[in-house]
């Protein structure tokens, strides 16, 4: 197994802190995997296998489990331990009628430290949020950087750098696609059992719409549109234009939109005044979160520069930053970045051979007056350079790799 030292240590961090570790993320990303791979991590440093709970609720043999059956298990096997600390690892909990019960319960025993994982956002909804109210940290886990993706796979001795992205953008990080070799027909098997679980699982079920092609159709399209500045009333009337829907109903498309974001499949991101230093509630822009996904939903891989805006915007959130697209009178500004200690601005580029481009990217930082550092980020490696205002321009493939 494969190790993600980006999330073991988060989970090393809060290990044996009273807080509930909920390790969320789309379907197949990884977190079950990273789970048993930080009870190898206990073990390996002393703890007692005895002292190492897992359940997989997927597997059947929980099917008839309830919420009471399952705290009493737990709790019966924390007391054989005595006073050691008992790790429990319990794998998409939610099919579990009423586990916040169970977690409320025993996140109360000193000798309980608790991880949790869910494959959609209801997972921290409703009444755990009420019962477990700042008592639970959320681990956000995503599919493979590039970085990580470059340690899961092996390439042919000599395999350029821009190569192995070309690879990452078609193939997208589930780390499942490892175990195909490159294999397309296995590639597109193993995508297409993840599409379906997602559908079938964390949309379907949410929604007693029997038009599942329209779902679908509506995916389709935000899967075409990624990186593209747009509005529950534009989506709507394209898609009625393009007879994708037989009626203009901005309801039911923000509806199946939030199933979406629910699911971890999209990510809306808001816009930024920069001058105005104001979130508008207008004009968003929607993120797709897997690049190979994206190309197994619509048959092809196309508009490859919005997929390397698609891909930097995931990699900032990896990095730990609130992202906004950012707007400066007429110009845009790709990413507004900020956390708690600093705060930039990113401009995405995929090539910059025609002069007018290279301008067009860089007028939109310059309008912007305030110190904060500027960043350009390109496939063109010979425009690598500080411009004269102080803009950074930066291999796109060197700043994935820092």
């Amino acid at each position: 197994m494969i190790e993600r030292p980006l999330y073991l240590n988060r989970l090393n961090a809060w290990k044996d802190s009273d807080m509930i570790k909920v390790i969320t993320g789309v379907r197949r990303c990884g977190k079950s995997s990273l789970m048993t791979s930080f009870a190898d991590k206990l073990i390996e440093s002393g703890v007692s296998k005895n002292c190492i709970i897992q359940i997989n609720f997927e597997d059947m043999l929980y099917d008839d489990m309830d919420y009471k059956s399952l705290h009493n298990i737990i709790l019966k096997q924390a007391d054989k331990n005595k006073n050691k600390k008992t790790y429990i690892f319990l794998d998409e909990i939610q099919k579990i009628d009423k586990w916040e019960k169970t977690l409320a319960s025993l996140r109360l025993k000193k000798n309980i430290d608790l991880y949790i994982t869910g494959s959609n956002a209801y997972l921290l909804s409703g009444e755990l949020a009420t019962l477990l109210s700042g008592r639970y940290i959320e681990i956000k886990m995503l599919p493979l950087s590039f970085k990580e993706f470059l340690t899961f796979y092996t390439f042919p001795e000599g395999t350029t750098i821009n190569k192995k992205f070309n690879t990452y953008m078609s193939l997208g990080g589930m780390p499942s696609l490892k175990d195909c070799n490159f294999d397309e027909k296995k590639i597109n098997e193993n995508l297409d059992g993840i599409y379906n679980t997602v559908l079938v699982k964390d949309i379907f079920s949410r929604t007693n719409v029997k038009d599942t092609q329209t779902i679908q159709k509506i995916l389709m399209f935000m899967a075409d549109n990624i990186a593209n500045r747009t509005s529950i009333n534009s989506i709507t009337n394209t898609l009625y234009s393009g007879k994708r829907i037989t009626s203009k109903n901005n309801n039911m498309i923000e509806n199946y939109i939030s199933l979406f974001e629910k699911a971890f499949i999209f990510y809306k991101v808001q816009r930024y005044d920069i001058k105005g230093k104001d979130l508008l509630n207008s004009l968003e822009k929607y993120y797709i979160v897997d690049s190979g996904l994206r190309k197994h939903i619509l048959g092809r891989l196309s508009d490859t520069g919005r997929v390397i805006e698609n891909i930097v915007y995931f990699e900032l959130l990896r990095r730990g930053y609130k992202v906004s697209t950012g707007k400066i009178d007429n110009n845009e500004v790709d990413f507004v970045v900020y956390n708690d200690n600093e705060k930039f601005y990113i401009q995405v580029c995929k090539d910059m051979e025609k002069d007018t481009t290279k301008d067009r990217e860089i007028e939109s930082l310059n309008k912007i007056k305030d110190s904060f550092p500027k960043i350009l980020l390109t496939t063109n490696e010979l425009e690598v350079q500080t411009t004269k205002e102080g803009i950074q321009i930066i291999s796109l493939t060197d700043w994935l790799l820092q």
